[in-house]
C-alpha cells in the first residue's frame, strides 16, 4: 500500500485495517485464532496504526472502502469500542480523497467474498496487487487472471452499495442507536 497509487478494499465482517481506530484493532486482535500474547497484539495494533500513514502523508492514498452493513454492526470491544469506531468512519469518510460506501443487509446481491480483499492499484496494471486476508494469513495476488477477477468482484460490490453520503448517513444511525 505505501507504493500504490489508489486502493480499493472491501470487508464484509470487519471495518477495512486502514480505518480501524486502535482500540478497535486491538479488541480484533484479542479474538484471534490461535490467541496472542499481549505483547503480540500490542506489536500489531502498533504496525496497523503506523500503516495509516498512507491517508495522511502530503499526497494521501485515493482510498475506497466497501464495507456491508454487517461490519457496521459487529461490536468488537463492547459498545463504546464500536460507537467510536463508526464515528471515526464518519469522520474519515468526509476526506476528499477517501470514498466509504456501504453495502446494506436487503440490499440487491453481490459477489461475496468470505475474506476481506484490498486491492493495491500500482502505477501500471501490471504492478497491481491483491492481498486476502485468510484463516491461514495474508496470501498476496499478482496474477492478471485473478487480479481482473477481483477488479470485477469489487465493482460489483460497489455497484451494489449505497451512494457515499447515504452511506455515511446509513453508519450514523448505527452509531446513534448503539
Amino acid at each position: 500500500e505505501h507504493h500504490a497509487v489508489a486502493a480499493r478494499v472491501a470487508q464484509v465482517i470487519t471495518i477495512p485495517g486502514l480505518l480501524q481506530t486502535p482500540e478497535h484493532a486491538r479488541a480484533i486482535f484479542r479474538e484471534v485464532v490461535p490467541p496472542l500474547m499481549p505483547p503480540e497484539v500490542e506489536h500489531r495494533v502498533s504496525y496497523r496504526v503506523k500503516r495509516q500513514v498512507v491517508l495522511f502523508r502530503d499526497k494521501p492514498l485515493p482510498y475506497t472502502a466497501i464495507i456491508h452493513e454487517a461490519a457496521l454492526r459487529m461490536q468488537f470491544g463492547g459498545a463504546a469500542t464500536a460507537k467510536a469506531q463508526l464515528e471515526h468512519l464518519i469522520s474519515m469518510s468526509e476526506r476528499d480523497h477517501l470514498t466509504v460506501v456501504v453495502i446494506p443487509f436487503g440490499g440487491v446481491s453481490f459477489p461475496i467474498s468470505a475474506h476481506g480483499v484490498d486491492y493495491f492499484h500500482g502505477p501500471v496494471t501490471q504492478l497491481d496487487t491483491v492481498q486476502l486476508d485468510t484463516a491461514h494469513g495474508v496470501e498476496l495476488v499478482d496474477a492478471a487472471a485473478q487480479l481482473e477477477k477481483y477488479r470485477l468482484v469489487l465493482d460489483r460490490m460497489e455497484q451494489s452499495a449505497l451512494s457515499p453520503d447515504e452511506s455515511r448517513d446509513l453508519i450514523r444511525r448505527i452509531a446513534q442507536g448503539i
